[in-house]
C-alpha cells in the first residue's frame, strides 16, 4: 500500500509536486514510460489534458454514414468488435487486416493495409471501440473505414470501466487522451489514460494549489483551478468543459504575459544602452538623393525609431511592413544615424540570397555617401573573407550584412551598436542573442515582412515595441491575381509571350530543382529546358537555382535586372531579395504546394514599378490524389481543401494582414510563427488565433500585475511567484532577446 506524502496547508491532499507512484493503478514501469514523456509529478499528470473528446452529439450510428462520406470532417461511430481477420490481397499479395464493428443500427468494416502484424492481435471480441475516419466505400459500395484512428472504450471482460455506450445515452463526454507506443505497451493507451487520470483525481486534486489570485478570478469570471481541472478530464456537459477550458487557457496566457512583462521590465531596468545624437548629415543627404518621397507610414516608424535611440536603454523594436513597403529604406536610415555616431551596424539575413541583396541594395543607396559596407556569407573565398573580418575588427567597416556567419566566434567588431534582423522569426531566440552579444547593448532593430495581428504581435514579441509600415508606395498599382489549371497554360503563355515583345519581364516559379523519385513534379532544370526550346525560342530565358554558386546566382541575377534575361525561370531561391520594378508577371508552377506566406511573398517581387502586374498561379489539385500516397485519403482530402483555400485568398485580397489571418487558422500559430524557437513556452489549450480576447485580457492582468507589486511580495501574489519561478525561470532567463 502507497504511502501518502504530507498534506499541504491549503486543501488536505498530497502536494502537487508528490511523485506518481502515490497515483492508484501507477507502478515503476508505467511511472518510467510517464517520465519520458515529461510526465514527473502529480501535477504534471493532472495537467496531461485531452487532446479530443467523444460527445454524443457527434456520434454517427453505422445505418447513418452514407449520409457523411462527402463530410469535411472525419466521423466517429462506436460499436463492438464483432470479427477480425487477416486476407491476403490477390494482386499485391500483401496482408489486408480487417475488422468488423457492429451497432444497433449495422456492420461496418474497417481495413488497415499498414502495421497488419500488431492489429491481428490488437482486438478481442465484445470489445468497444470508438472509431473515426472519413468514410468510404470499398469495390462492392459498401460503406468502410480506412485506417481509422480508434479509442478503446471498455475491455470485453471488464466490469470496474464505465459502459460509455451507455453513458452516452446521458450525455456523457469522453476524454480521448494523446499517447505514443511506448505508453501503449504499459497499457497506457487514452483508456489507460482516463483510468489513472480519474484516480488522482479521487484523490490527489486538492493537492493542486491556486496560482491565479482571487481578484483576477474575479474580474475574468474565472473558475477555481480544482474545477477546472475536473472538467477539462470528466466534464458533465459541453457548458462544464468550455468554462474549464476558457479558466486553464488563461492560466497558460497570463503567466506567458506575465513572463514578457518581466523580460521587458528587467530590459529596461538593467541595461544601459546608446543615446545617440540624431543630427546625421548622411541620413539627410539620403533623403534628398532619393527618387521617391517616403510615405506618412514610413516618417511615422522612423519618428519612433528615433525616439527609442534617443534613450539611454537599449531599442528593441520589431518593425512589421508587407511586401514593398519600404522597410529597407527605413532601416538604412536609422543605421546612418548610428554610423554618423561612430558606432558599426550589423545587419543579419536568414539566407546568402537576401543578405547579397540587401548588401547591393545598401552599396547602390549609399553609392554618393562615405560609408565602408562590407558583406560576409559562408560561401565567401578566405582571403576575402580575412578582408571583411580586419575590417570589422578594426572598425573601417561601417555596415556589414551577412547571414549566420556573422554569429560566428572568429567574427568580432570594433563597436557594433546597432544590428537589424530581417526576417527575424526565421532565427532562433539564441542565435538572435548571440549576435547582440558581441556589442554592448546595441539598438536591435528586427524587421518581418509576415505580417502578424497586432493582438497576436504583442504576444509573440511582446517584449518588443511594434512599429507597423501600414501604406504602400503611391505608384504602385494592386496586383492582379487568378488561378488557372494545367490545361489552361497555353493562354498562359501567349499572355507572357505578349508582355515579353512590350518590354516587359517575367518569373516563372517552381518548387524543385531536379526530378524527385517521390514526387512526379516537373522542376525547374527539366522544365527551362522545354520552356527555352518549344514554348519561348526567341526568349532570352535564365535559370536560378538554390545549389548554384553565390558567384553564379549573382551574375543571373544581375542580368535579369538589367534586361538581359527576359524569363527567369527559378526556384523559391527568389522568394524574398530580388527587386526589379520592370518585372510585371509571377507565374508559381504547382501553387497548390506553396503555403500562403511563401506564395504572398512570391507576388511581392512584381508590382514594384508603375505598370499593371499579374501573379498567375498554376493549380494541379490532381497531384494530391496522385502523389500523397503515405497519407490517409481523409488526409488528402484535407490538403486539397487547405490548399483550395490559400489560391482563393490570393485571389480576392492582396492585404498582407488578412493573408496572415488566413495562414494562421490553416498552419496554427506554432508552425506560423516558429514558437520553438521564440523562447515562448508551447501551450497545452491556448490558440493565439482564436483566443485573442483572452490574450488581450491576460495581457492587461499580468502588466497591471507586474507594475503594482514588480516583486509579487504580496499575500495573494504569493502563489504567483511560486508558480512563475517553478515553471517559468529557464524562459525568462532568455529575457534579453528580442
Amino acid at each position: 500500500m502507497n504511502r501518502q506524502p504530507p498534506s499541504p496547508a491549503n486543501g488536505g491532499g498530497p502536494p502537487a509536486d508528490a511523485p506518481l507512484q502515490y497515483v492508484k493503478g501507477i507502478g515503476p514501469k508505467r511511472a518510467s514510460a510517464l517520465e519520458a514523456v515529461g510526465i514527473r509529478t502529480i501535477r504534471d499528470l493532472l495537467f496531461y489534458f485531452p487532446f479530443d473528446y467523444l460527445d454524443r452529439s457527434k456520434i454517427i450510428s453505422i445505418r447513418d454514414l452514407r449520409k457523411y462520406v462527402d463530410a469535411e470532417r472525419p466521423v466517429t461511430v462506436i460499436g463492438e468488435v464483432y470479427r477480425v481477420e487477416m486476407r491476403r490481397s490477390r494482386r499485391s499479395n500483401r496482408l489486408i487486416f480487417f475488422l468488423t464493428l457492429k451497432d444497433d443500427t449495422g456492420f461496418l468494416t474497417c481495413v488497415w493495409f499498414e502495421g497488419v502484424q500488431w492489429f491481428k492481435d490488437a482486438f478481442e471480441l465484445g470489445e468497444l471501440l470508438a472509431v473515426s475516419a472519413y468514410p468510404d466505400f470499398d469495390k462492392l459500395g459498401r460503406i468502410q473505414f480506412t485506417h481509422p484512428e480508434f479509442d478503446r472504450l471498455r475491455g470485453a471482460q471488464e466490469e470496474d470501466e464505465p459502459d460509455w455506450g451507455k453513458l452516452f445515452n446521458t450525455g456523457a463526454i469522453i476524454p480521448k487522451y494523446p499517447s505514443t507506443s511506448e505508453l501503449g505497451k504499459v497499457g497506457l493507451d487514452s483508456r489507460g489514460f482516463r483510468r489513472i487520470i480519474r484516480n488522482a483525481l479521487k484523490s490527489h486534486l486538492m493537492g493542486i494549489e491556486e496560482v491565479l489570485p482571487e481578484e483576477i478570478r474575479e474580474r475574468a469570471n474565472l473558475a477555481g483551478c480544482r474545477t477546472a481541472l475536473q472538467g477539462i478530464h470528466f466534464p458533465e456537459n459541453s457548458d462544464a468543459l468550455e468554462i474549464a477550458r476558457r479558466r486553464l487557457k488563461f492560466e497558460e496566457l497570463f503567466f506567458l504575459q506575465l513572463m514578457l512583462a518581466y523580460r521587458k521590465r528587467r530590459y529596461g531596468l538593467e541595461k544601459k544602452g546608446i543615446t545617440y545624437s540624431l543630427e546625421s548629415t548622411l541620413a539627410r543627404k539620403l533623403v534628398a538623393a532619393l527618387p521617391f518621397q517616403l510615405t506618412k507610414a514610413q516618417r511615422r516608424v522612423l519618428r519612433e525609431i528615433a525616439d527609442d535611440m534617443r534613450k539611454p536603454t537599449p531599442m528593441n523594436r520589431l518593425l512589421q511592413g508587407d511586401v514593398g513597403s519600404g522597410k529597407t529604406i527605413v532601416a538604412l536610415l536609422s543605421m546612418l544615424v548610428a554610423v554618423e555616431n561612430d558606432f558599426q551596424v550589423a545587419l543579419m539575413a536568414p539566407t546568402e540570397v537576401l543578405a547579397e541583396q540587401h548588401y547591393r541594395t545598401l552599396c547602390a543607396y549609399l553609392e554618393n555617401l562615405p560609408v565602408n559596407v562590407r558583406l560576409l556569407i559562408g560561401g565567401q573565398k578566405k582571403k576575402l573573407r580575412e578582408d571583411v573580418l580586419e575590417d570589422l575588427r578594426s572598425g573601417r567597416a561601417q555596415i556589414v550584412v551577412g547571414t549566420h556567419a556573422l554569429l560566428e566566434e572568429n567574427v568580432r567588431f570594433a563597436h557594433l551598436g546597432f544590428v537589424v534582423i530581417d526576417e527575424q522569426h526565421r532565427f532562433g531566440v539564441m542565435q538572435r542573442a548571440t549576435l547582440r552579444e558581441k556589442g554592448l547593448n546595441p539598438d536591435v532593430l528586427v524587421m518581418t515582412a509576415t505580417p502578424i495581428p497586432r493582438t497576436l504581435a504583442l504576444t509573440v514579441y511582446g517584449d518588443l515595441d511594434v512599429s507597423v509600415i501600414d501604406e504602400m508606395p503611391a505608384n504602385r498599382k494592386p496586383i492582379k491575381t487568378g488561378v488557372r489549371l494545367e490545361d489552361q497554360k497555353d493562354k498562359v503563355y501567349d499572355f507572357v509571350k505578349q508582355e515579353v515583345r512590350q518590354g516587359r519581364q517575367v518569373y516563372i516559379v517552381f518548387p524543385l530543382i531536379e526530378e524527385s523519385e517521390k514526387v512526379d513534379l516537373k522542376a525547374a532544370t527539366v522544365e527551362f529546358e522545354h520552356l527555352k526550346s518549344a514554348v519561348f525560342p526567341s526568349v532570352r530565358l535564365g535559370l536560378l537555382h538554390g545549389r548554384m554558386k553565390s558567384e553564379e546566382k549573382d551574375q543571373i541575377m544581375q542580368s535579369f535586372k538589367a534586361g538581359e534575361i527576359q524569363i527567369l525561370v527559378s526556384t523559391t531561391v527568389i522568394e524574398v531579395g530580388i527587386d526589379v520594378p520592370n518585372a510585371t508577371i509571377m507565374i508559381v508552377e504547382n501553387a497548390e504546394r506553396f503555403g500562403l506566406s511563401q506564395l504572398h511573398q512570391l507576388r511581392g517581387r512584381v508590382g514594384r514599378g508603375a505598370d499593371q502586374s499579374f501573379c498567375i498561379l498554376i493549380a494541379n489539385y490532381g497531384w494530391f490524389d496522385g502523389h500523397r500516397r503515405g497519407l490517409e485519403p481523409g488526409e488528402v482530402k484535407k490538403e486539397k481543401l487547405n490548399a483550395k483555400i490559400r489560391l482563393e485568398t490570393m485571389v480576392e485580397t492582396i492585404d498582407g494582414f488578412k493573408i496572415a489571418e488566413v495562414d494562421l487558422r490553416l498552419r496554427g500559430p506554432g508552425e506560423f510563427f516558429g514558437l520553438r524557437q521564440s523562447g515562448v513556452p508551447a501551450f497545452r489549450l491556448a490558440n493565439l488565433v482564436e483566443d485573442a480576447e483572452l490574450v488581450a485580457m491576460a495581457r492587461k492582468e499580468a502588466f497591471s500585475l507586474v507594475d503594482r507589486d514588480p516583486q509579487l511580495r504580496s499575500d495573494s501574489h504569493r502563489s504567483v511567484r511560486k508558480h512563475f519561478e517553478s515553471q517559468y525561470r529557464d524562459a525568462l532567463e532568455l529575457g534579453n532577446v528580442g
